[in-house]
C-alpha cells in the first residue's frame, strides 16, 4: 500500500486551523468544575500601585468579577492564587534572579493580597505559590482532588505566564483545561493571542466569560 504524501503547505495550513479555530471536545460540567483565579492582587491590578501593574488586567477585572459571581451560583468552587515571598524564598526557582522580569528592586509592603475589587472570600481557598505556575511547590493538586474536580478554569493575569504555565501543569496532570479568552489578561497585549493559540492547539479549550457561563449553565439545567 502506498503511503500518502503530505505536502508542506496541507500541514501547514492544518497547524493554522488548530491554532486558530481548534476546539477541544470535552464537555464543562459545574459539578467537576473549579474556577482558579490567577494572581488577581494589588500589584499586578491596582492602577499605578507597583511596576508590575497590568492595565489590561485592570480593565478585565469587572468581566472576571462577573464569572467568579456565576460559578458561585452553579456550586462551582472558586481557588484563589496570589504570586508571594514564600518560605524566605528559597522555595523560588534559582533563576529567576537573572532574568530582566524580576530585576527592577521593587519590592511588595507586606503579604500579597487579592485586589479588593475581586470580592474574594475568607470562605474560599487562597494558595500562595512561589513561582508562576499554580501547581510548583503548592497543595493545589491535592485541593482540587479533595474537592472532586477534574476540570478547571483557568483565568487571571499573566495570560502568558502564570496563566499559561498553570494551565500546562493541570494538563500533565490529566486534568480538562478550560482557559479564559477575555478572563486573563498580560502586560503587552500583542502577546494575549499568540499564547491563546498554543492553548487552544494543544492544550486546553479557550472559551470567553460568555461561553463558560453559557455551558455551565446548560450544563446545570
Amino acid at each position: 500500500m502506498a503511503l500518502t504524501a503530505y505536502t508542506e503547505e496541507w500541514v501547514a495550513a492544518r497547524a493554522r486551523d488548530g491554532y486558530e479555530r481548534g476546539r477541544a471536545s470535552f464537555a464543562v460540567r459545574p459539578e467537576r468544575s473549579a474556577l482558579l483565579v490567577v494572581d488577581m492582587q494589588e500589584e499586578f491590578v491596582e492602577p499605578g500601585f507597583s511596576p508590575y501593574w497590568v492595565p489590561a488586567a485592570t480593565r478585565m477585572a469587572p468581566r472576571l468579577r462577573g464569572l467568579v459571581e456565576h460559578c458561585r451560583t452553579v456550586d462551582v468552587p472558586v481557588v484563589w492564587t496570589v504570586f508571594d515571598d514564600t518560605h524566605l524564598g528559597l522555595d523560588r526557582p534559582h533563576a529567576l534572579r537573572y532574568l530582566p522580569h524580576g530585576a527592577d528592586g521593587w519590592r511588595r509592603p507586606g503579604p500579597a493580597r487579592i485586589w479588593g475589587g475581586m470580592g474574594a472570600r475568607e470562605d474560599e481557598v487562597l494558595i500562595r505559590k512561589p513561582s508562576y505556575g499554580a501547581f510548583y511547590d503548592t497543595p493545589l493538586d491535592t485541593v482540587l482532588r479533595n474537592l472532586g474536580r477534574d476540570t478547571v478554569i483557568v483565568t487571571g493575569t499573566l495570560t502568558n505566564y502564570c496563566c499559561g504555565t498553570t494551565a500546562r501543569q493541570a494538563y500533565e496532570r490529566g486534568y480538562r483545561v478550560v482557559f479564559g479568552a477575555d478572563t486573563t489578561a498580560t502586560d503587552d497585549e500583542a502577546r494575549q493571542e499568540p499564547e491563546l493559540a498554543v492553548l487552544r492547539k494543544g492544550f486546553a479549550l479557550v472559551l470567553t466569560a460568555e461561553e463558560i457561563t453559557a455551558r455551565l449553565s446548560a450544563a446545570d439545567a
